[in-house]
């Protein structure tokens, strides 16, 4: 009997090896998109690990400022602590690099590179953190490492710069330093450390360089054995120079910020990458579901001849584990030749953002491979689970007979609506861990109960649509096959909605988001102009425009109106990545300028008011209405005399805020230099006069830089001068690479979900050779029998549109006000694409109707007239 069933199965593929390599196709792709998301990912994060750990070492505390930096003073003091083994100092900055060349030069100006510039004491770095110890040119001096204006380069700052790994050829280094000029240093070898363009030099060559005596940005502290760390952060805490806003962290929590900050974009990719494996389960479900169908008769032989129920239940299982653990196979290497592309031109990045300027190796693991390999069987096993079911429970003799199954009205429809009222019930649960699983498994019931409905919805639409196609043929023979073959019909509707709902949420999700993002651009764009340092991209305090810049600005006789921003990280948790303060005029109404969520709340009397975006609201559990005594312990050393200001902070309000997922506070900007002096700002927002020369008023611009001392080797200071026609573009331009790879993902579901409905309906169009042939001796003509299967292709393509349709903006609705907020802390407007929409159903549409017809064409041949003689 084994033998029986093998060959049996074996003569299925054999006999029709399109139907099972539609099923392959659609699992390999599932599980190659799911894998190759699982490995890019990792290996990008592994590749951040790694240079983080190569950078900081392995310290047991690391003692940092919330804002700004530490004072000198302070190291000595925790130096001479006897629960300290060693304290190493560092000073780490920001700035852009380019080789200086002579002016005379006849070469092109090299590209500036954003450079990390870390100053460390060279006595220590072999003992906490041998990758940054240098390794200098042949021909330099042994003690370059402490000369001043010195650099080591790593490997990627070096192909950045087009400098030789081996020094031959190396030029000077020009380093921007904002206001305060321009330094050129030498390069005298370089370090082992990989990831982003990184210099290491003396710490205190640093400090002169920059400006920065008496300075550090933390201190790395190894504990003796069995010290009480909660003991010592309190005798820490004791110190005459311990700063107020000073915080210990752990050497793994930079590696946890981002792991954090970019977990909720790794989830949701791997998740749309499931949706690919999940539409190829129900392609799986629809294959072997028409297979088993067209087979009942052999498997009704089969139970005469002795097979057991349990035994035809195992050989459909076995038949869809065989095409699952190809397609798995098939999915795993594909995924892996996928990952080393997307490496290789993304970097890792996948339009996220999260891990600029790492470029990782492929990080191939076993055990993943193996899960996502199981994922693939399990998903076939899943989708070959009810024809399984269907085989088991087959009535040998009616089978025999001709007679089949009676098609009563099933179960489905409770079972789909128990399945949607659990969606709708989970929709509403709160994040696990900062993930939306509830939300996604919400999305899963919706899809599975609104398939579960369709025979049911199905056979209501069918009993009404009988008596307005009466007396017509063509229309009453594709109604009364439907209606006594509903199964049949409703399996390949599945396939319609199953890959078009998905289609259609991902569709509504993209264009809300885009057109929120919009909306909000607007918002904060204001001004027709804008004005920043060209050091911007290398932020910190190079970035910064000199003081008194804006007001001279102001003062111009081009310039209506002048708003200044200043905008700097604040760590309020060593757990957590920084927020961003910013600091611009609100005046008496801040929702002229903020994008507000609900109305701005007055604030008490001495009191400073500040709003915070969504981000904040969820990381930190504040509301409106709170006050904030972190945000005053941590603001406060920005004093200029470094005491603590007697202020406390309160909670006006919520804004939306698209562009800092990690949390942003906004406060007014006289309150800022009332507390902090620093006049300071990163941007300036321009309403130039009306008949403005804009290219004249920049020169203007440019020269009062020039005059405010900000000079670069070049002359004046880069300035950018930016429309905000120029920032909104670039802004949605970053915007439509973030989800570029969504797109892909939106694009594979859907071409599997229609090669599914391709499939579908070729099988059950070509199994009706027979009937067919029966229509022709009734005096139908072939014209009329295409016309009858055209006709069933529109109008099953066309419920699965309407009902995908209607399933996806249900789980648009889920995807936009459950998923979003709680994995990136952000509302948005729900916007429905009318158009967008309509023409994918279109295409659906069009698709299984030319599909039909093609299939009907092949199958109403002549040999359809002679396939009826074969019974006689």
């Amino acid at each position: 009997m084994l033998a029986l069933l093998r060959t049996f199965s074996w003569q299925e593929l054999r006999h029709h090896p399109w139907r099972s390599a539609a099923a392959v196709v659609a699992v390999m792709l599932g599980v190659a998109l799911a894998f190759a998301v699982h490995v890019i990912n990792s290996s990008a994060l592994d590749e951040f690990a790694q240079a983080v750990r190569a950078v900081n070492g392995q310290p047991d505390l690391e003692l940092r400022a919330m804002q700004g930096l530490l004072p000198e003073a302070l190291y000595g003091e925790v130096a001479a602590l006897p629960q300290v083994v060693q304290a190493s100092p560092w000073l780490e900055l920001s700035t852009l690099a380019q080789v200086d060349k002579p002016v005379a030069a006849p070469a092109p100006a090299s590209a500036r590179v954003v450079l990390r510039v870390l100053g460390a004491d060279a006595l220590l770095l072999p003992a906490v953190a041998p990758a940054l110890m240098p390794r200098a040119f042949a021909g330099s001096e042994r003690l370059a490492m402490l000369a001043p204006a010195t650099v080591f380069l790593n490997a990627a700052a070096l192909q950045a710069l087009g400098l030789a790994s081996d020094g031959s050829g190396a030029a000077p280094l020009r380093l921007q330093a904002g206001a305060q000029g321009s330094h050129i240093v030498r390069v005298a070898g370089t370090v082992a450390a990989g990831g982003a363009p990184l210099a290491v030099m003396d710490i205190g060559a640093a400090q002169d360089l920059w400006g920065q005596a008496g300075h550090l940005t933390r201190i790395d502290l190894q504990l003796q054995a069995g010290t009480d760390r909660t003991a010592f952060r309190q005798r820490l805490q004791s110190l005459p120079c311990w700063p107020a806003n000073a915080m210990l962290a752990e050497p793994g929590d930079a590696v946890q910020r981002i792991g954090s900050l970019s977990r909720a974009y790794r989830v949701n990719l791997t998740v749309l990458a499931l949706v690919a494996l999940f539409t190829g389960a129900f392609l799986v479900f629809s294959v072997l579901a028409l297979s088993v169908a067209q087979r009942a008769p052999q498997f009704a032989l089969l139970a005469v001849l002795g097979a057991t129920p349990r035994q035809r239940l195992a050989l459909v299982l076995a038949e869809s584990a065989l095409l699952g653990l190809v397609g798995s196979a098939a999915g795993i290497a594909l995924g892996t030749a996928l990952a080393a592309t997307a490496l290789q031109l993304l970097g890792g990045d996948l339009g996220g953002g999260y891990f600029a300027g790492v470029q990782p190796a492929l990080q191939w693991s076993g055990p993943a491979a193996l899960l996502y390999g199981a994922l693939g069987v399990a998903a076939a096993l899943v989708g070959g689970w009810w024809p399984a079911q269907t085989a088991r429970h087959l009535p040998p003799a009616q089978t025999l007979k001709g007679l089949g199954a009676a098609a009563g009205p099933g179960s489905g429809a409770t079972v789909g609506v128990v399945l949607i009222a659990g969606g709708a019930l989970l929709a509403s649960a709160p994040p696990v861990f900062g993930i939306a699983l509830a939300a996604y498994i919400a999305i899963g019931l919706l899809l599975v109960g609104g398939i579960a409905l369709l025979p049911w919805g199905m056979n209501w639409l069918l009993q009404r649509l009988r008596p307005w196609v009466a007396g017509h043929l063509l229309l009453v023979l594709p109604l009364e096959r439907a209606r006594r073959m509903r199964g049949a019909a409703a399996i390949a509707v599945g396939g319609v909605v199953a890959s078009l709902s998905l289609a259609v949420a991902l569709t509504v999700m993209v264009a809300s988001f885009r057109g929120s993002v919009t909306e909000w651009l607007d918002a904060v764009l204001p001004s027709p102009l804008y004005v920043r340092s060209a050091l911007s991209a290398a932020g910190g305090e190079a970035a910064l425009l000199p003081p008194g810049f804006d007001q001279a600005v102001a003062l111009l006789p081009g310039v209506a109106r002048v708003q200044p921003q200043r905008a700097s990280p604040l760590q309020l948790d060593a757990a957590r990545p920084a927020l961003m303060l910013l600091s611009r005029p609100l005046g008496s109404d801040p929702a002229r300028t903020l994008p507000l969520v609900g109305a701005a709340l007055p604030v008490p009397q001495g009191r400073i008011g500040v709003y915070i975006s969504e981000a904040v609201v969820d990381l930190y559990g504040l509301q409106p209405g709170m006050e904030w005594p972190a945000l005053s312990k941590a603001f406060s050393p920005l004093a200029p005399d470094g005491k603590a200001q007697a202020t406390m902070f309160f909670i006006a309000g919520v804004w939306r805020d698209y562009a800092r997922q990690s949390g942003a506070v906004a406060m007014d900007r006289a309150d800022y230099l009332r507390l902090t002096g620093d006049a300071r700002t990163n941007d300036l927002a321009l309403w130039p006069r009306d008949g403005t020369d804009l290219a004249q008023l920049q020169q203007v611009i440019r020269a009062l830089v020039a005059d405010s001392g900000a000079k670069t080797g070049e002359g004046a200071a880069g300035l950018e001068f930016v429309s905000a026609g120029a920032l909104r573009e670039r802004s949605l331009r970053i915007f439509d690479r973030s989800f570029a790879v969504t797109y892909w993902l939106q694009a594979v579901a859907i071409g599997i979900g229609l090669f599914g409905v391709a499939a579908s309906f070729s099988a059950q169009v070509l199994a009706r050779r027979k009937e067919f042939g029966l229509l022709a001796h009734l005096g139908l003509t072939r014209r009329q029998i295409l016309a009858v299967v055209a006709g069933e292709g529109a109008a099953w393509t066309g419920v699965g549109a309407a009902v995908g349709l209607l399933l996806g903006l249900a789980v648009a609705l889920v995807l936009v006000h459950v998923v979003n907020p709680q994995s990136f802390h952000w509302t948005m407007e729900l916007r429905v694409p009318a158009a967008r929409l309509l023409a994918l159903c279109a295409a659906v549409v069009a698709s299984g109707t030319l599909t039909a017809w093609l299939a009907g064409r092949a199958a109403a041949g002549q040999d359809a007239v002679l396939a009826v003689k074969e019974d006689w």
